[in-house]
């Protein structure tokens, strides 16, 4: 056993203290070290339910002959997060999570790992740990929040800041407003439509890392601790067997990732998530393998913020399971490949059927014959840039307009609000990008309060920062290479006419190689002040946003 480093052989006497110290036993001693990677803390939503599923593990882990030892993740809301310097600190703390996990599993030799992930950056980190240190690993998540209902209508989280914006248009009152606080989220978990968590979630369970239900399970669902413990009990079978993430995060593996992504039009931060699990993996995944996976694959299935459907729905109509036997009938998904059950994909999903047509649909009958995700290409995204397409109203995947510039997030939103923004307009937020921010932050309040005003039909919003999953409409995102790097998007100027083509994959500014040139002669990007703090550090280690914003090497 890998702990045996620490645990056998007269070397080890003063570890064997210290183990003392913790209260082990002798019997202990001999068994398997499982750590299980807790993610709860007291201020996400998703993440106030996690004590009880690493418990429920910890039951799993014992039950099976292993000894669980926890240990601690942190994890940001990206909700609270949102629309202030907090949002700064979000997407670097995947790559934070990651080193951390890292230390703490190898510091200690563990055996095995059982992740505990729910939220947005956390799962991500979590899985580029898992590949990083390869010893077996199951993950079970905290699952996804039930909708809410307001005035009879299912709501999640992406229409209250959308009810912020009715406000400011005038269409809501602070009585209205204060309606949707009370009851957009009304449990514990994920938040409930196809946002970045969700969209990891189910993810993790299509790549094979995650048990059957991983990503569509309610958080306050039973069938969530049942769950758990069977993850601790797999993960017991993994390390018979000798099975590791790298065994299971494969090209092949990727691929199926990529099919379920475009399948259930996930958020536009896949984009930079799976290329940087591939990264850990020692595999490669770029913009070019998305696009060439969405033209291909039939968005069958679509959630809010697109649509009414939340993820109890998918759950309730077959979930992952169904939606993969769907993709294998059309030579979309290889069910052959093996996943932390110990058993291959064909075994997992025997049995699983639609229960549901109108949330699972067929290829017939599919929202779009393409995938919820594009990447988008031109002379401001030489590099690419992404767009969730299956969010996009039909009138806007054709756009032509002119360039309103911001290079903050925050004078952007007070253009909307104070109605300087009209229709046709393109709104231009750069100096946002993972050095720019510098940490790429979510734009889910410009987008939103687009909605909110009645804009999102008329208006386009490019950006060398990211989305939220609950952002909606012609929201084009992780525009490389950024602002702060050189990138063209820094020589936009105020009234240029950009002309968008999402069914032809372009993204251009009209104006001349000749005028780009000599703006460039004069062009020194702006590069924000921070603090000596992990953003400084950041901003020197990370990438580009095509290469998933991994650190160099």
């Amino acid at each position: 056993m890998k702990s045996d480093n620490v645990k056998k052989g007269m070397q080890q006497a003063p570890h064997r203290s210290l183990f003392n110290a913790l209260g082990f036993t002798e019997e202990e001693m001999q068994k398997p070290m499982v750590g299980i990677v807790s993610s709860y803390n007291e201020i996400v939503p998703g993440h106030m339910n996690l004590d009880k599923i690493v418990n429920a593990v910890k039951l799993g882990v014992a039950e099976a002959g292993g000894v669980p030892v926890v240990f601690p993740a942190i994890a940001v809301c990206d909700g609270i997060a949102m629309g202030h310097i907090g949002m700064k600190y979000s997407l670097v703390t995947r790559d934070l999570i990651a080193d951390s996990t890292e230390c703490m599993a190898l510091a200690h030799q563990f055996d095995a790992l059982v992740m505990v992930p729910n939220c947005d950056k956390n799962v991500p980190g979590l899985l580029m740990a898992a590949a990083r240190i390869n010893v077996p690993t199951v993950f079970v998540s905290g699952g996804p929040m039930l909708a809410g209902h307001v005035k009879g209508q299912k709501r999640s989280l992406s229409s209250m800041f959308e009810a912020v914006g009715s406000y400011a248009a005038g269409k809501m009152t602070e009585e209205d407003v204060r309606e949707f606080e009370e009851k957009v989220c009304p449990t514990c978990g994920s938040c409930s439509g196809m946002y970045t968590a969700n969209s990891m979630n189910c993810l993790t369970e299509a790549l094979g890392m995650g048990l059957q239900g991983n990503g569509t399970i309610p958080a306050v669902n039973s069938g969530r601790i049942r769950l758990a413990k069977e993850a601790g009990m797999k993960v017991m079978e993994l390390l018979e067997k000798d099975i590791k993430p790298r065994d299971i995060v494969t090209d092949k593996a990727l691929k199926n990732a990529l099919h379920m992504d475009m399948a259930l039009g996930c958020s536009t931060n896949t984009a930079l998530h799976l290329p940087a699990i591939a990264h850990e993996a020692g595999l490669t995944m770029d913009f070019n393998d998305i696009n060439k996976i969405s033209k291909e694959t039939p968005q069958l299935v679509k959630l809010a913020p697109a649509g009414a459907d939340c993820l109890v729905d998918l759950e309730e109509a077959g979930g992952l399971s169904a939606v993969i036997k769907e993709l294998e009938e059309y030579g979309l998904f290889d069910t052959s490949l093996m996943t932390c059950t110990g058993k291959t994909i064909a075994e997992n999903i025997k049995g699983a059927k639609v229960r549901n047509p109108q949330v699972i649909r067929n290829r017939e009958t599919a929202y779009s014959k393409d995938g919820g995700l594009a990447v988008l290409w031109g002379n401001i995204a030489p590099d690419g840039a992404v767009v969730k397409k299956g969010a996009v109203l039909p009138e806007m995947l054709v756009h032509k307009g002119p360039a309103r510039v911001f290079d903050r997030e925050e004078d952007c939103i007070d253009a909307m609000t104070e109605g300087k923004i009209v229709p046709g307009d393109v709104i231009v937020i750069r100096y946002e990008g993972p050095k720019g921010g510098p940490g790429m932050r979510e734009m889910l309040a410009p987008t939103a309060t687009l909605a909110g005003l009645g804009l999102d039909s008329t208006v386009a919003l490019i950006t060398d920062g990211r989305f939220s999953g609950g952002s909606r409409g012609a929201a084009i995102g992780h525009i490389s290479p950024e602002a702060a790097s050189g990138g063209p998007i820094g020589l936009i100027e105020e009234g240029d006419i950009i002309a968008i083509d999402m069914n032809n994959n372009t993204i251009n500014v009209e104006v001349d190689d000749e005028t780009l040139a000599k703006r460039r002669e004069k062009f020194v990007p702006v590069m924000r002040e921070v603090s000596n703090g992990y953003l400084k550090r950041y901003r020197k280690l990370v990438t580009s946003a095509n290469t998933g914003a991994v650190f160099e090497d």
